[in-house]
């Protein structure tokens, strides 16, 4: 049999995000329409009140643990490993465990610990620690340098807790792409299980790198919300005519990844199957995409096209949409250019014909609205939102969608403000990052054999 024939489905989540700890909290509370953006005034280092964006998207911090959705790190590590890891580390440990769970997967023999592997990567990682230990640095010299600095600076690290954890000898690999990341790490995870070198993947990202000098970066590069500080829950608005830069947020996300027949052999509940994954490169500039998206066009046709399906298929997006002008129309007329110009006559064939669309009839949303962006964690975290969205049959708010963008490219379905019902067949959910990458997955809902 060719590898190639190695089908791929989801079989377990975890998630960890500012609306709360655990799938079910957060998934409630998005559907519900709140929010998990908050002031940073609050925060007890008053280096935020020097940045000009005084908003973010915290993990709440408490002792209710995921029963209540907050964040107890003794819950998931020891003290020990907690002070080892840092945040975005031990925040990779919880989804994971909580993905597994979920599963109801225990590779409890040498040959399934051989089959099964980590894919897990992070955007920026342990920026706090690398930032104080340069100051240490700077300040005390050589002997105030803590020997866990290059661990906890090396990206592929929480990767590796994992594989150690709990025994995974299959690839263990760190996928660091910018905002892409999550996604990324997915999809890559995905093409390891077709190709035959394992059978059990766990995947995501994971970002806690708030702090004032990340913000402080972004702020210099004007790419983060400034005008709603005095509401901060407004401050994330996709698609909307006030929308003025992102709301960065902190948070993780996994999925187990099985092939099919192994999942089916041990009786696993399944959540969809990964039926197409696309990735590109703008080729345009560092930071802005190409203004009518050819870069996130490209990456939708490959994973479509793989998914062997037409764009007319195409039930729900789940937008990149980051809450930043040009980011939100690009990402948005290259949807458009996909479902309503259908796909060059080159691809056109591989289709088996084009249903016409009307522009209302294309249903996308973004979440950041209620989340932020949660950088290398985004893309594994709104897998999960498009996921659960299929299973329930409900397109996710766009948060804050008070006043669509009145250009006359924005005419879409944009899920505004609140949740509506919906059957979900197929779905896309797209990514892109700091320097032109860009990535697609494609997934279905229906496992038919």
């Amino acid at each position: 049999m060719h590898s190639m024939s190695r089908r791929v489905v989801i079989t377990g989540l975890g998630l960890i995000t500012p609306l709360g700890v655990g799938v079910k909290q957060t998934w409630s509370r998005l559907i519900a329409g709140d929010s998990g953006i908050i002031s940073t005034l609050n925060q007890p280092d008053k280096a935020f009140e020097t940045v000009p964006t005084k908003v973010a998207g915290f993990v709440k911090d408490g002792l209710g643990g995921i029963e209540k959705g907050e964040w107890t790190p003794s819950e998931w590590v020891s003290k020990n490993d907690e002070r080892r890891m840092g945040r975005y580390s031990c925040f990779a440990m919880s989804v994971v465990e909580q993905a597994l769970r979920d599963a109801e997967f225990v590779a409890d023999t040498d040959a399934l610990k051989q089959r099964t592997g980590v894919c897990l990567g992070s955007g920026i990682g342990n920026l706090d620690d690398t930032f104080e230990s340069a100051l240490s640095f700077d300040k005390f010299g050589y002997k105030k340098v803590s020997p866990l600095m290059v661990p906890k600076l090396l990206l592929n690290m929480a990767a590796g807790y994992i594989s150690i954890k709990y025994g995974f000898q299959g690839p263990v690999h760190s996928v660091t792409t910018a905002c892409t990341t999550g996604l990324h790490a997915i999809g890559d995870a995905s093409r390891f299980i077709q190709f035959g070198d394992a059978d059990v993947m766990v995947a995501g990202g994971s970002e806690a790198c708030i702090s004032p000098f990340s913000l402080a970066g972004f702020a210099r590069a004007k790419s983060v919300a400034t005008e709603f500080n005095d509401n901060p829950a407004a401050a994330s608005r996709p698609f909307d005519i006030a929308r003025n830069g992102f709301v960065m947020g902190e948070g993780a996300g996994a999925v187990v990844l099985e092939e099919l027949q192994h999942a089916l052999d041990r009786g696993a509940k399944i959540y969809g199957e990964v039926v197409g994954y696309g990735l590109s490169g703008d080729a345009h500039h560092i930071t802005a995409p190409p203004p009518r998206g050819d870069g996130i066009l490209l990456s939708m046709k490959s994973a479509i096209r793989q998914a062997g399906i037409r764009p007319a298929d195409i039930d729900y997006i789940n937008a990149h949409a980051t809450s930043t002008s040009q980011g939100d129309a690009a990402e948005n007329l290259a949807i458009r250019r996909l479902m309503l110009e259908g796909v060059d006559d080159q691809v056109a064939g591989e289709y088996n014909g084009f249903k016409k669309l009307e522009a209302s009839e294309i249903n996308i949303s973004s979440t950041k609205g209620a989340i932020g962006h949660l950088l290398g964690a985004a893309g594994a975290v709104e897998t999960i939102f498009t996921v659960l969205a299929m299973r329930d049959g409900i397109l996710p708010p766009t948060a804050n969608l008070e006043n669509i963008d009145p250009s006359p490219d924005f005419t879409c379905n944009y899920v505004p403000l609140k949740a509506q019902k919906r059957d979900i067949a197929y779905a896309l959910s797209n990514s892109s990052g700091f320097g032109g990458t860009n990535a697609t997955i494609c997934l279905a809902r229906d496992v038919s054999l």
